[in-house]
């Protein structure tokens, strides 16, 4: 299956890889050992030069470690004609995609996802970020992945948890943009999920929006619901704590709390979504030590603009970007997780 993002730039789900010219590997030290050789039997690995792993987890996604990667490259004395292939979950197409838009000024990239998160949003979209102490993806480029590979059968290795947390950008999506999809997926259970229909529906609307709205000026930032939470949730808890996913969950019930104060969608539906989030094992709930240092942390955000804070909200349809919340509403549900 082959889906178009952007202009020449394709998703592959399980077709036959394709690499022009001489390539570098960057993976991590888990699938160093579990899928690395697995991968390279399918390329031509006379043009491998190299094969750069870093440790394995949200943690290691910042500086320090784009600097050591971008100094192995430039120790190996690659030129402008190499392309980076990422070979991992989120933070490897993060940093990879990072890496390749600064390493002499930008070479090409291509993203082969491993985990089903990676496949149905970081991977594709062309955003590509690394955390610091003030936030999540505060330093960041927008580049276009060359084209984006997802070979199906790595997600055999991953854990539930990891099924699940994917399963959260998925039916972020869908909440967003596909009413008919987030149903499709509510009959799904977590032993038995059609990983097609996840795939080609997820990347299908994140390839509309991207190709609508590359630089997120306006369409895309809807695909934020649940992480203007999230990202906060992350950084409080230093990466270690919840994966990706499990974060956007706490965020998105925390985001449809707000939403059902603010009269934009119903009890019902509020209780429909944290069932189908439950449903899937995926966290809900969070303990807030302090709610003005959380709501200030806000402001870190990406999506804040001019001390205001572009929330992404539900209504009964589709997602909503609503920059005029009042601070005493947030603050209100805030206080519920103290």
């Amino acid at each position: 299956m082959k889906i178009q993002v952007k202009d020449k730039h394709y998703v592959m789900i399980n077709e036959k890889i394709q690499i022009d010219g001489d390539f570098v590997i960057l993976s991590n030290k888990t699938l160093e050992k579990l899928l690395l050789n697995d991968f390279i039997s399918m390329l031509n690995k006379d043009n491998l030069k190299a094969v750069i792993c870093i440790e394995d987890g949200e943690e290691y996604k910042n500086l320090s470690t784009v600097e050591y990667v971008l100094n192995e490259m430039f120790k190996l004395n690659l030129s402008r004609n190499i392309s980076l292939i990422n070979f991992g979950g989120g933070v490897i197409s993060d940093i990879g995609g990072f890496v390749a838009a600064i390493y002499k000024r930008g070479i090409k990239h291509i993203n082969v996802a491993t985990t089903l998160l990676a496949a149905v949003d970081a991977a594709v979209g062309g955003k590509n970020g690394v955390n610091n102490s003030f936030g999540k993806n505060l330093v960041g480029t927008f580049k276009q992945a060359d084209s984006v590979y997802i070979f199906t059968k790595y997600f055999n290795t991953l854990k539930k948890d990891e099924i699940s947390a994917a399963l959260a950008e998925s039916i972020k999506m869908a909440l967003c943009f596909d009413k008919e999809f987030y149903n499709e997926i509510k009959n799904m259970s977590l032993d038995n999920l059609n990983y097609d229909l996840i795939l080609e529906k997820s990347i299908k609307i994140k390839a509309q929006v991207v190709k609508n709205d590359e630089f997120e000026k306006g369409e895309r930032m809807k695909l934020n619901y649940g992480h203007t939470f999230a990202h906060v949730i992350e950084n409080l808890t230093n990466y270690k704590k919840y994966l990706h996913g499990q974060a956007v969950s706490i965020g998105m019930v925390m985001a449809n709390k707000l939403s059902l104060k603010l009269g934009l969608i119903d009890k019902e539906y509020y209780e429909d979504i944290l069932n189908t989030l439950k449903k899937f094992k995926l966290q809900t709930d969070f303990k807030i030590s302090n709610s003005l240092e959380f709501y200030n942390a806000f402001f870190q955000d990406k999506k804040s603009d001019d001390r205001k804070i572009n929330f992404i909200l539900l209504n009964k349809e589709a997602a909503i970007i609503k920059s005029d919340v009042k601070k005493e509403d947030v603050l209100c549900i805030l206080k519920d997780y103290e």
